[in-house]
């Protein structure tokens, strides 16, 4: 398997290889996922809840490394990615696939 390291996914210092295989090896500890994307096959992550973003109707998976899985976390991670959301649709910037959360 060829692994293509994908920094975007996590921001710097975590590590992302997307395989040809699609099969997404991550290093970071949370993420928020766009629905329709290949959380499924995220191994190792668990989804702790969805987000929808108010303005356009998006949903985002909220998903946690397997050893954080922290409820009161995923819900102040919702309130940030909302405010980071909603910056987006000031500067008429489409939302990533995939955003890192704080924590």
């Amino acid at each position: 398997m060829t692994a293509v390291s994908w920094k975007s996914y996590c921001g710097v210092g975590s590590a992302v290889n997307v395989y040809e295989s699609g099969v997404i090896d991550m290093k970071c500890r949370a993420l928020a996922v766009k629905k329709g994307q290949t959380k499924e096959k995220a191994a190792g992550f668990r989804e702790m809840g969805i987000f929808r973003c108010d303005s356009c109707g998006e949903e985002f998976f909220i998903v946690h490394d397997s050893t954080l899985v922290d409820k009161l976390l995923a819900e102040m991670q919702a309130k940030w990615l909302e405010k980071v959301l909603a910056e987006e649709h000031e500067r008429d910037k489409k939302h990533p696939d995939r955003i890192e959360l704080p924590g």
